[in-house]
């Protein structure tokens, strides 16, 4: 066994891999692809491989492979002893630092440890020969820097600059942030640039792997007229569900009785059963209606020693049937359940894909897991994850190509038939070659092999202009990003043209178009905004000729259209009529008098501001 001493950390972080163990072709790919990224790079790493795909290996596998000190951290005990347990497996010691486990050992190349001890005990690791970080199920990373990961990556960092940190996830995704990590290895943005983790090296698919047979496969039943109505509930401002809110549906509901009474009847052929309650108080209601000595439940204050005794019982098919109120979702292996019973609603599609892959594990005589969601939950376990928030309930994932670099976007939106007739993406989330950093790289320096050469494309399919460069902004932006002028606050731009004798302010309600003729008797199209009174505003375009629509285009089309960048250009006032429902109105329109009429000079799109009407602005 090499000790800390004789692998020095100032070497390569990693060792040839010509020794790979037999792992699957996937994990195989995903060790290749850490391993040739932190040859170049220290920026954060993530790996995301589905619930039952072999994490614990790949982990095992990097730690063997590492040049210098490894820690792998966990948020929960169970599996703290599962990785280390698969990387004992090859032979190897390494120690383990965890209260929970009662062993607080750290003088080995490789600990495994829970994140709660050692951010309590970071004295323990004063040590600049660790080399590498991993941390398991790391969407629990947050950008909070006080946060007790971000205390530990800080105080490694502070004994090594060059710390490698990996990330591996199931679900790479938290609640209120979108994805966790900037760049995709299939050249795309998915989160924000403040994303802790720079680049995804690796991502296998779920449906991919059920299709190998390297999973079970899912079969969902939507329950939901048997089941609860949770469709007036709102999760809290911390993104969750509120227990007493939950509790109103489903605390003495009629339903209950029949739809365990349903459960059972399903169970008969099956081996293991999981059943995800909303409450505690809903769960105690559950157990009353199981077969008493097959069923235990396990809910967040269940005593440690209690909870290992029934989860043993569980695993050993001692019992059948095991309810337990979200604690369960991770750190969690009993490969014989085949049958899942959602009985509450999941605020994300990240908790929805835990709570189903506890049963999508390999299993003797076991040929898939039946899903029976008893809650109405709208999230499909094979969707893409679209990072942003569900705008409303009619939306799903929309694929939307990049007029300027052909990017794929995938992002919420609303078809009708196969066109999409409405999308809610704001800049395209394409990489392309930055001849920037394509010289740095030439000329030496290194980088992120995923995105060292690449930056993000500028195209913005909704947009603020700057008044004073003309650059297109994020519709959030409170400074240009091409001047770093601070941008005029939409409030501040309606109050300054009420103050205009010869000005109008709309606060639209409704657009009206109208194919008609000028004065002269030629085919325009004539645009009426008007707002609750009936004031209205008026403006005109002409589409006879290919200059005249492009600037039709320039002028209106680009910034009305509710899928913004896609490829209906019309030829006429009629087929834009015809086409109105691809158009979205503005929130507030600014007219000025020229002459005896007005002309509309500004429109303000994706108005968040305090002001219902115009008037209140003034």
């Amino acid at each position: 066994m090499m000790t800390q001493h004789d692998k020095a950390a100032s070497g390569p972080p990693f060792s040839s891999i010509a020794q790979t163990p037999q792992l699957r072709p996937y994990q195989q790919e995903a060790v290749k692809r850490v391993v040739v990224h932190f040859r170049a790079s220290s920026e954060p790493a993530l790996v995301v491989l589905p619930t039952g795909s072999g994490k614990s290996l790949v982990i095992a596998e990097l730690a063997r492979l590492a040049r210098g000190r490894v820690l792998v951290l966990a948020h929960v005990r169970e599996l703290v002893e599962q990785n280390h347990a698969k990387y004992q497996a090859y032979g190897l010691e390494a120690d383990i630092f965890s209260a929970g486990l009662k062993r607080k050992e750290a003088n080995r190349q490789v600990v495994f440890g829970s994140v709660q001890s050692v951010v309590r005990n970071l004295d323990r690791f004063n040590d600049a020969n660790f080399t590498l970080l991993v941390i398991d199920e790391s969407h629990r990373v947050s950008l909070n820097e006080d946060a007790s990961y971000r205390q530990v990556i800080e105080h490694l960092r502070q004994h090594n600059a060059q710390l490698k940190i990996l990330g591996l996830t199931a679900t790479p995704y938290r609640l209120g942030q979108g994805f966790i990590y900037y760049r995709h290895h299939h050249g795309m943005v998915r989160g924000s640039e403040e994303s802790f983790f720079r680049d995804c090296v690796f991502e296998q698919p779920l449906r991919l792997m059920v299709k190998q047979g390297y999973l079970a496969a899912p079969k969902r039943l939507d329950m939901a007229i048997e089941g609860y109505d949770f469709s007036a509930l709102k999760p809290s401002s911390s993104g969750f569900f509120q227990e007493k809110e939950l509790n109103r549906v489903v605390a003495g509901n009629r339903a209950t009785p029949g739809i365990i009474g349903q459960i059972v009847e399903r169970a008969a052929d099956r081996q293991g059963i999981m059943i995800f309650a909303a409450t505690v108080a809903h769960a105690e209601e559950i157990i009353g209606y199981l077969p008493r000595a097959e069923a235990a439940l396990i809910t967040g204050v269940t005593p440690s020693r209690e909870r290992t005794a029934l989860i043993d019982a569980f695993k050993a098919r001692e019992l059948k049937y095991l309810v337990n109120v979200a604690v369960l979702t991770t750190g969690f292996d009993a490969p014989h359940v085949d049958l899942i019973a959602i009985l509450r609603p999941t605020e994300s599609v990240s908790l929805y894909q835990q709570m189903v892959g506890r049963g999508l594990r390999l299993s003797p005589g076991k040929s898939d897991c039946l899903i029976l969601d008893y809650a109405g939950n709208p999230w499909d376990i094979f969707a893409p994850e679209v990072g942003e928030p569900k705008p409303d309930s009619d939306s799903e994932p929309v694929q939307v190509e990049c007029p300027a670099c052909g990017h794929a976007n995938l992002y919420w939106g609303k078809r009708d038939g196969d066109i999409v007739i409405e999308h809610f993406g704001r800049r395209c989330q394409g990489l392309v070659d930055d001849p920037d950093r394509n010289s740095k790289v030439a000329s030496g320096q290194r980088g992120a092999v995923s995105g060292a050469c690449k930056k993000q494309c500028d195209f913005r399919f909704r947009f603020k202009v700057c008044d004073e460069c003309g650059a297109e902004n994020d519709i959030a932006a409170r400074r240009c990003h091409g001047c770093d002028k601070l941008l005029v606050d939409a409030d501040d731009k309606l109050k300054d043209a009420l103050k205009l004798k010869d000005a109008k302010v709309l606060r639209v309600s409704g657009m009206q178009l109208e194919a008609t003729t000028n004065g002269r008797g030629l085919p325009r199209l004539k645009v009426t905004y008007h707002d609750e009174d009936g004031t209205h505003l008026s403006e005109w375009f002409a589409l006879e000729t290919s200059a005249q629509r492009r600037a039709f285009y320039a002028a209106f089309l680009r910034y009305h259209l509710r899928a913004p960048g896609g490829k209906w250009q019309p030829l006429s006032a009629d087929e834009v009529v015809a086409e109105q429902r691809r158009l979205r109105h503005p929130d507030f329109v600014v007219g000025r008098k020229v002459g005896r009429h007005f002309q509309i000079r500004d429109k303000l799109f994706d108005y968040e501001g305090r002001y219902r009407k115009a008037v209140e602005a003034g």
